[in-house]
């Protein structure tokens, strides 16, 4: 990652967002909405919390189910799992889950029974991604080592005209990793370049509470089951699936946001500057997907909606398909691209055919 910071051009001649910030405050002030969560997020976080922690329960209470069965269930707590990231720690981390702050960080603070931590979570996510998108060597999202290549500026392996098969099996161990040794390598790396997000915290505070939260959690999914009868190598299996399932709903949902054809990875000049201004960057850099379909939208906690997200990550999610509306006209009026796939279908075909072609050799690509 670069440690210089670039910066966004300023003037923004077609007063784009302005414009559109001006209908969304309207909206939500003639409708006397509030722009965090409603009824319909409390009802989902109980629905998603209920499929997290009742197979859990039921594993730890049943321990000699048949093995079908306890794999099924260890499926379903990842869906579980990936569904609470998605919707309640996400809004939480963003500060709009509810308008009272110890609320927010409670539901945030749901990360660690993910496997991850808040803090790194917040300056990996809310200020590298939101604010360097798709910017190679700042947004970390594109940075999967050298096992899979997300953009041209990144060096190409022969390995790489592969990379469109094996990504989905690598997609899964995203949460896994998280869980193991993603954590300690972040918090090492941000607190040596001294990021952070809101009120700054001392390294003693942040790598206590790591190593503390990391005991807690292997503890309720390791060693508790052992203790209590299942057998070892069953726990380990089921912890794995469980992570597997997570890591794979998550890691495609996140690609196909901003890994496809539509998508740009934007440089900036000579004086660190990028072209555009901030909100009008996140249009070329950014994609919807399937933002009709109920059971997506529901379940990915507006995330098909990333346009609408990453312009207003500070709007509860439950508000997006409404908003949408605005920021499409607002495009539109600017003469400025928003970039939609129909559906879930189409959106994967176009991310994989995108890893293809940025798995080819350069020169025959170009």
């Amino acid at each position: 990652m670069s440690n210089t910071v670039p910066t966004f051009a300023k003037q923004d001649g077609m007063k784009f967002f302005r414009n559109l910030n001006s209908k969304v405050n309207n909206y939500f002030k003639e409708n006397n909405i509030e722009k965090t969560g409603n009824w319909k997020l409390y009802l989902k976080t109980i629905i998603l919390f209920s499929i997290f922690i009742t197979p859990y329960i039921l594993i730890i209470t049943l321990t000699n189910m048949p093995f079908w069965v306890f794999t099924l269930l260890s499926i379903v707590i990842g869906i579980g799992m990936a569904g609470i990231g998605m919707n309640v720690m996400h809004d939480g981390n963003h500060g709009s889950y509810s308008k009272k702050g110890w609320v927010n960080k409670f539901m945030g603070g749901t990360i660690y029974i993910l496997a991850g931590n808040v803090y790194n979570w917040q300056v990996q996510h809310n200020v590298l991604h939101h604010t360097y998108t798709n910017i190679p060597g700042h947004d970390e999202d594109l940075d999967a080592g050298r096992i899979i290549r997300f953009t041209k500026e990144a060096e190409w392996s022969y390995f790489h005209k592969f990379q469109h098969y094996y990504s989905i099996f690598l997609y899964g161990l995203l949460t896994f990793n998280w869980s193991l040794t993603t954590d300690f390598k972040q918090m090492s790396l941000y607190l040596k370049r001294k990021l952070s997000y809101g009120e700054p915290k001392s390294p003693k505070i942040l790598w206590t509470t790591l190593v503390i939260t990391k005991i807690i959690y292997f503890s309720i999914w390791i060693v508790i089951p052992m203790i209590i009868g299942v057998s070892w190598w069953k726990v380990l299996f089921g912890f794995f699936i469980m992570h597997y399932t997570a890591g794979l709903i998550l890691s495609i949902v996140f690609q196909l946001a901003h890994i496809t054809d539509d998508t740009t990875n934007p440089l900036p000049n000579e004086e660190g500057e990028i072209e555009n201004t901030w909100a009008i960057h996140q249009l070329f850099t950014t994609v919807n997907f399937a933002p009709k379909n109920f059971i997506v939208n529901w379940y990915t906690g507006g995330l098909n909606h990333q346009i609408e997200h990453h312009l207003f990550p500070n709007i509860c999610h439950v508000h997006y398909t409404k908003i949408s509306q605005f920021v499409k006209e607002a495009a539109q009026e600017a003469n400025l691209p928003y970039h939609e796939y129909k559906s879930m279908r189409s959106a994967v075909i176009a991310h994989f055919k995108h890893l293809k072609e940025l798995g080819m050799k350069p020169e025959l690509s170009a």
